[in-house]
């Protein structure tokens, strides 16, 4: 099965993917990763949290929501030094990707944002892929945040426009597009994805995908988050996603955009080595480890760096290295 990469995709086309029987879809997911990525090389990464709660968003699922009461306290921005040290540790655990995320509804163009562009410049100078997660941003601000030496830029879609303010009301579906649309213009590389769990259909999860599939060019990278329900947040008595469910996600999101990284990201921790191994074969190339077990905060625990490392020994895989692009030469036939 060779593939091109698409942008024309339609809704239906990624339902039949995405319904194919499972084990026939992980076996295409895998055939497509094995045309665009190295199968035996998985990418580590490391989320700090530089600046923790407070955030006057009401996203239904978060734990940095000032609106809901949670085990989560309000932070201030933590001094360069701090971050700069996390991130050398994380480099000498395996990790080769730092993505910092701060609590904000958007940047503002202050002292603070200097602080974070002086982050990423340092951050960078250690040799590794640095993404920020900030809220939304200007054309103006994604420009700077690329000078300072910005890899990527997080902005997730979370799920379908249709369900979109079932989740969140405090901004628009568009709103998200926009500052995706912001990062295009310069040469920091987009991370975009969603979080299953949400109370979301089948249909809006492929929505999702078809909102991404449809992007030109994709983001290059594709995190697949489980929700991690919180205490005190509206979401917090939502049922666990199947894994199966999970898989099938991946594998879909892998064949409808092919060069991506696909991130298997919040949630992880509750997957036992085996329903990890699923993921990657049928495609994820990626994962969140962590120095303190958790993951941005103490609400989302994470694999710790010792224990995914013996995870991936015993599954025969390697770590990759940072900057290591995906492939920009896709075949001549269409998936079939």
């Amino acid at each position: 099965m060779s593939v091109v990469i698409r942008y024309d995709w339609q809704e239906s086309e990624i339902r039949k993917i995405h319904d194919t029987p499972l084990l026939e879809l992980i076996y295409q997911a895998a055939s497509v990763h094995r045309q665009f990525h190295d199968p035996s090389k998985i990418q580590v990464c490391k989320l700090i949290s530089i600046k923790t709660g407070g955030c006057p968003e009401d996203c239904s699922y978060c734990a940095q929501s000032s609106r809901y009461k949670t085990e989560v306290k309000a932070q201030a921005l933590l001094e360069k030094e701090t971050v700069v040290g996390i991130a050398q540790q994380a480099k000498e655990s395996g990790v080769s990707r730092v993505c910092m995320g701060a609590a904000w509804r958007e940047v503002r163009d202050n002292s603070q944002f200097e602080q974070v562009l002086d982050m990423v410049k340092e951050v960078t100078a250690l040799g590794l892929e640095v993404c920020c997660t900030l809220g939304m941003l200007t054309q103006a601000q994604a420009k700077r945040l690329e000078e300072a030496g910005l890899y990527a830029y997080n902005h997730n879609l979370d799920t379908s426009e249709e369900y979109y303010s079932t989740i969140i009301t405090t901004r628009t579906y568009g709103d998200r597009l926009n500052t995706i649309n912001n990062v295009r213009q310069t040469n920091v590389t987009v991370c975009s994805g969603g979080i299953l769990g949400l109370g979301e259909s089948v249909d809006d999860r492929v929505s999702m995908l078809h909102t991404l599939g449809t992007l030109h060019p994709h983001p290059e990278s594709v995190p697949i988050n489980i929700l991690s329900q919180v205490q005190g947040t509206p979401l917090e008595n939502q049922p666990d996603v199947p894994i199966w469910e999970v898989v099938r996600m991946i594998a879909t999101a892998r064949i409808v955009m092919p060069a991506s990284d696909v991130r298997l990201s919040a949630g992880r921790a509750r997957l036992s080595q085996v329903e990890q191994a699923l993921c990657f074969l049928a495609g994820a190339n990626s994962i969140f480890s962590s120095d303190d077990g958790h993951m941005l905060t103490v609400t989302t625990p994470c694999p710790g760096y010792n224990a995914d490392h013996e995870m991936l020994n015993l599954l025969g895989l390697e770590t990759r290295s940072a900057f290591v692009g995906q492939s920009k030469t896709p075949v001549e036939a269409v998936v079939r």
